[in-house]
């Protein structure tokens, strides 16, 4: 069986379009990587919790901050790694510019022997519809296709 993540794909509407909420990985594998890198704020779902609690708990827990509004649930999408992700779409304007990240810890630099701590999220921006295109994971990209067309907008020109 497939491990499950949930999320939430946040969206505000912008000058030119929908701009989205994605999070970039903390840590350093991914200090210097940027297109392609960044996702949805999401995480596992834990053995009997509902989707999108799992998805609301994983969004405080990367931004530091609730989430809420009304959720449109999105079609799953299974990822390179075989990982199911459920996601769900919800209007809000949250202020991203200080997030509070929790955190986790690896042995760094490896086969060190030391363990040092570092953000889940090092920082979070909204983004119209083609650079988040660009930004996100590439098996993450279907999440927001399925959100243009819910928003009925083809994000394809100027967006």
């Amino acid at each position: 069986m497939p491990q499950v993540s949930a999320g939430v794909l946040a969206w505000r509407s912008g000058a030119d379009g929908p701009e989205f909420l994605l999070v970039h990985p903390g840590g350093p594998y991914w200090a210097g990587k940027d297109e392609a890198a960044w996702s949805i704020p999401k995480g596992l779902v834990e053995l009997d919790e509902d989707g999108w609690a799992a998805a609301c708990r994983e969004f405080e827990e990367e931004l530091g901050t609730p989430i809420s509004g009304e959720p449109v649930e999105l079609p799953p999408v299974r990822v390179s790694s075989g990982k199911v992700v459920h996601a769900w779409l919800v209007k809000a304007d949250l202020d991203v510019s200080q997030i509070r990240s929790n955190v986790f810890e690896i042995e760094w630099p490896p086969r060190s022997g030391r363990r040092q701590a570092f953000p889940e999220v090092d920082r979070a921006g909204w983004f119209d519809a083609t650079t988040a295109r660009s930004k996100m994971h590439k098996g993450q990209r279907p999440i927001l296709e399925a959100a243009l067309a819910n928003l009925a907008y083809s994000g394809k020109s100027g967006g």
